[in-house]
């Protein structure tokens, strides 16, 4: 058995070379990020065009969530066995690599063979970028760095609706693919060139076989469940049973494997940690009820609120372009404050956006749609900063690859699982809604605007359905408001989670007596 790496960093970088590195870095995590959710609402421009049903083109967004999905957390393994350096570049290279290929297929059996080549040699790169972000800067800046991860990390989902819609709107749906590439080639570049000299120490470690295998099985069926469950109606399927099953089979035995391996594929020890535990808890529940509610706003506002594309994404763009502005003040800030004061504030932050939210009514304006948005972006400006620098309190140096290629798999996890559930839970809040209101509006008062509308020249027809669409759009706001206020309280429920982390400062140091 290969002994463990040293328990150092190769030496931080300073000056132009650290700041240009540190962007590189930085849009190598918004590239990935960014291509998780620009061909969502570019779905049906693609199917149309690859003369294929929309049903059928969801499986551009499934195959690349599977392949992403096993390939994130043998993140640690890699970086291990390969250095960090070389796999993050290697990781980029080949994702740009696929990026052109999805750019240029030709039809629809093509487009998904390299969205799984997309998604499988993209995994090292979002917890990739972090450790090297971290490793790069001295640790009274690490602050910063988590600032420039964060921003990304949390910017590019929200950016990523709006550029897609806008690509598809006006200009070929390959080009949603075709921008990777020279940001991908500048991004190899550049993080070659700066960071070659400093690789990490590597371990001459072979990848377990039967471990590895577990892990693809069941990562490999829990997405398909999360991503075609709802439209098979989840357990109502016959299908879906049996996946679920599947999964809940092969992670026992995964994790039963892995606890009892010498050499695992992900360092589960790393749970033993009370902040890492905590940390990537608080870490997950909250980013799947920031994840659920980022994609059902701009979905409410289009099919119900009569929202192009374009102006429900733009309608989310003020937390983004609020965290961008906050995030280097409060990268500073961090460096002064214990990390669970500003985790504790950014999730009261959340809490209180989505409770304004839940006060939407009918005939809210674009203005006080973004106006809770503005407290969003305040919330993001401090959250990925503070619960990683909680959750990483207790990492060693050469622990880190793993570190955060484990929490990284875990948030992403969480977010597929919101995202599935969103829109499902969604639906089932408009049909009690709907019979809610069905009980509540006496049946004569339903007869009237019927009888209005026929009076205007509409058929009975078209007055039953303006009637009906009415009924709707009250049903779906009130779902809508309904999760928003469920998520705030979800959210202030997670603050006790916080305080059973040790004290943590950004700036590296800890108190163990704490």
């Amino acid at each position: 058995m290969a002994s463990a790496p040293p328990n150092t960093m190769p030496a931080p970088l300073t000056g132009g070379a650290l700041a240009l590195a540190a962007v590189a870095l930085a849009l190598g995590t918004f590239m990935q990020v960014l291509d998780s959710t620009i061909a969502n609402v570019a779905l049906p421009t693609i199917a149309g065009n690859l003369g294929v049903a929309s049903d059928q083109g969801t499986w551009v967004i499934t195959s690349f969530a599977v392949a992403n999905g096993i390939s994130v957390p043998l993140t640690g393994w890699l970086m291990m066995r390969f250095g960090v350096v070389r796999t993050f570049v290697v990781s980029v290279a080949l994702f740009t690599l696929a990026s052109f290929l999805c750019g240029i297929a030709w039809n629809l059996p093509s487009l998904i063979l390299f969205r799984v080549l997309q998604g499988a040699v993209s995994g090292p790169m979002i917890p990739g970028s972090q450790a090297l972000l971290i490793m790069i800067f001295p640790p009274n800046k690490r602050s910063t760095a988590l600032g420039v991860w964060s921003m990304t990390t949390l910017v590019a989902p929200v950016l990523g609706p709006i550029l897609g819609g806008y690509i598809s709107d006006n200009f070929a749906w390959e080009w949603i693919f075709l921008i990777n590439v020279p940001i991908g080639i500048a991004c190899t570049w550049i993080c070659w060139s700066f960071m070659r000299n400093r690789e990490t120490p590597t371990v001459a470690r072979k990848l377990n076989m039967i471990s590895f295998s577990l892990l693809v099985f069941w990562v490999g069926t829990l997405q398909l469940v999360l991503d075609t469950g709802k439209d098979a109606d989840w357990f109502a399927s016959p299908q879906i049973v049996i996946l679920s099953i599947m999964a809940g089979i092969g992670f026992i035995a995964w994790l039963i494997w892995e606890l009892n391996e010498k050499n695992p594929v992900v360092d589960l020890s790393l749970f033993k940690s009370r902040n890492f535990m905590f940390g990537v808890i608080a870490l997950c529940l909250a980013y799947a009820v920031f994840f659920g509610n980022n994609l059902l706003m701009p979905l409410w506002l289009q099919t119900n609120m009569g929202y192009v594309a374009t102006w429900a994404g733009l309608a989310a763009a003020p937390s983004g372009v609020v965290a961008v502005f906050l995030t280097p003040f409060i990268a500073q800030l961090s460096n002064r404050l214990d990390a669970r004061i500003l985790a504790t504030i950014s999730l009261l932050l959340f809490a209180l956006s989505f409770y304004m939210r839940s006060l939407y009514s009918p005939d809210v304006d674009f203005g006080n749609l973004i106006v809770p948005m503005f407290v969003m972006g305040a919330a993001m400006s401090m959250f990925f900063t503070s619960m990683i620098t909680l959750s990483f309190r207790d990492v060693k140096p050469h622990q880190m690859p793993a570190a955060s290629g484990l929490s990284n798999f875990a948030r992403i996890t969480a977010g597929s699982f919101a995202a599935s559930l969103a829109t499902t839970v969604w639906d089932r809040y408009e049909t009690e809604a709907q019979g809610n209101i069905a009980n509540i509006v006496p049946l004569d008062t339903l007869h009237r605007a019927i009888d209005q509308a026929m009076a205007m020249g509409m058929s009975q027809a078209q007055a039953v359905g303006v009637v009906t669409r009415q009924v709707m759009q009250q049903s779906y706001l009130l779902a809508t408001v309904d999760i928003f206020r469920v998520s705030s309280i979800i959210i202030v429920c997670l603050v006790p989670t916080i305080w059973l982390c040790r004290k943590t400062m950004a700036n590296g140091q800890v108190h163990a007596a704490d």
